[in-house]
């Protein structure tokens, strides 16, 4: 397991990862340096309030923008910040019950501008379908498929990211822990909701990566203490909640069960897999009923396994993977996700994404290269910056902080052990909220070529849990950790997440 800074996200380079952000690998020392400098360096900002227009779901709305400060904690010295969010409110409407959505991503922990401008706000980045196409190709566009016509939007960025900072005689690092980033971001909410005179409308949260770890915990700690908060619901997209079960240390043999479908899918999409005339859908089906029965059984029997038996699996693992059986046969019918980002294109001498693996990288002697798929979180961190200075008329002159600077697992307070592997019970914060609201609605979703974040975790997630299965919903989309990056993902996430708010 290793740690890296990847353009401004911490990436955990077995399972957790948050979407990238602004600098280039090779500017990861300078970018913690000046990270460091920006976050102990609070500036007041009045709100900035910008008016427009824009046609979403077939609606012609007006709406307002606000960029300004919600004071977090004031009653707790040592642990108070400035939370700068970003505010997308419908006008012409009764606010009082009109759905709110507030937004985040994860890191931990970077501010929230991937889910912003990469696929939910008013505007959004244009990704080319063909994930080879020059990066100069890519524009910022109306996002017409924007849920603004559902619910407001609130996109969070926790202290220390964005422009939000902890006020004087707070340590930055007082938030670098699961409880107390969680503390915050539940406290703005709060704060928020009061502010905005919002107390009787629907609340929901969303968050990506890392962020829905903070969602689950935010949602126990809304349920908790003598003023709880119900929540109507929560999406996770790319979720973690549950990365203690899929995480691949080489004798969790569940890991590679609920890894198999995401790698069968990416098999899929190279043209590497066996497809024998079937739909997407059904081979995907199929992989994923073969994981579950008798790969499981497989690697549980072990050594046991007669080499015929081994044969058998291993040949249908080339099936799914595309990775030759005598190579499962040697490997002890098991390949880890970063493994097989290396041994899929091997003879071509090409890497697969971390965070999307349809995008490929040339491969270097040591396995290595920058993650493919960074040219994303790139793109929108140069879009951004133009966005909120030329479209929200925010003209400050302290930094955009793309990422704090946490370097290492040791950064992090996990709960009782060290590391995202802890066994930290992050599912508890949802049965609290569910068994708190009855009407609570949880919603996950996954892109299928996410290796981080996968299918069989998101699945494992959304069935071994003692709550209302009736209650859940898992989808999955085309793309990866951001799959939102696809035309067709982004419209159908904002369509799902518009048709759930409204309970359908």
């Amino acid at each position: 397991m290793s740690i890296r800074k990847v353009s401004g996200s911490l990436t955990l380079a077995l399972v957790l990862v948050a979407s990238p952000a602004l600098a280039a690998p090779a500017d990861v020392e300078t970018m913690i340096k000046e990270a460091s400098k920006a976050i102990v360096t609070p500036v007041e900002h009045p709100a900035v309030v910008t008016r427009h227009a824009g046609v979403f779901n077939g609606q012609k709305i007006k709406y307002r923008a606000t960029v300004g400060p919600t004071l977090v904690g004031a009653d707790t010295p040592g642990a108070t910040a400035k939370i700068i969010s970003f505010a997308y409110t419908r006008e012409g409407v009764d606010p009082a019950t009109r759905p709110v959505l507030f937004l985040f991503n994860g890191g931990p922990i970077v501010p929230s501008m991937f889910l912003h401008i990469g696929g939910l706000g008013p505007k959004r980045v244009a990704f080319p379908d063909d994930v080879k196409a020059d990066p100069s190709t890519f524009k910022l566009i109306d996002n017409t498929a924007s849920p603004l016509d559902a619910a407001d939007l609130v996109f969070v960025d926790p202290a220390s990211t964005g422009f939000s900072r902890v006020v004087p005689g707070t340590d930055p690092k007082a938030f670098y822990s699961v409880k107390a980033d969680a503390r915050q971001v539940a406290g703005f909410i709060r704060q928020w909701i009061k502010d905005n005179g919002r107390a009787g409308a629907p609340i929901y949260v969303l968050g990506e990566s890392y962020g829905t770890n903070r969602a689950a915990e935010v949602a126990g700690q809304l349920a908790d203490g003598p003023d709880p908060l119900p929540l109507a619901g929560v999406y996770l997209y790319g979720q973690a909640v549950n990365v203690l079960e899929y995480a691949q240390r080489p004798a969790n043999n569940t890991s590679y069960v609920a890894s198999l479908p995401t790698i069968a899918a990416i098999g899929w999409y190279h043209g590497k897999a066996e497809r024998k005339g079937r739909s997407f859908e059904q081979y995907l089906a199929d992989a994923r009923a073969f994981a579950k029965t008798d790969y499981l059984a497989a690697l549980y029997r072990g050594g046991e396994l007669t080499d015929a038996e081994q044969r058998a699996i291993a040949e249908k693992l080339q099936e799914y993977s595309g990775i030759p059986a005598d190579w499962y046969l040697t490997n002890g019918l098991k390949i880890s996700k970063e493994r097989y980002r290396i041994e899929l294109f091997k003879d071509e001498k090409l890497l697969l994404g971390r965070a999307d693996a349809r995008y490929l990288a040339p491969l270097t002697d040591k396995g290595l290269a920058p993650d493919p798929s960074d040219v994303l979180g790139e793109a929108i961190g140069k879009f951004f910056a133009a966005y909120i200075k030329d479209d929200l008329k925010v003209d400050w002159a302290d930094p955009y902080v793309p990422a704090a600077p946490i370097t290492s697992f040791n950064d992090w307070g996990w709960g009782d052990s060290t590391g995202p592997f802890a066994d930290y019970p992050y599912q508890k914060g949802l049965a609290r909220m569910m068994a708190f609201n009855p009407k609570f609605r949880l919603f996950i979703g996954n892109g299928y070529y996410d290796t981080q974040t996968t299918m069989g975790g998101a699945e494992m997630l959304a069935n071994q849990y003692a709550w209302d299965r009736s209650r859940v919903r898992l989808k999955y989309y085309d793309g990866g950790h951001m799959g939102y990056s696809v035309d067709a993902t982004a419209r159908g996430l904002a369509n799902d997440l518009r048709q759930w708010i409204a309970g359908s």
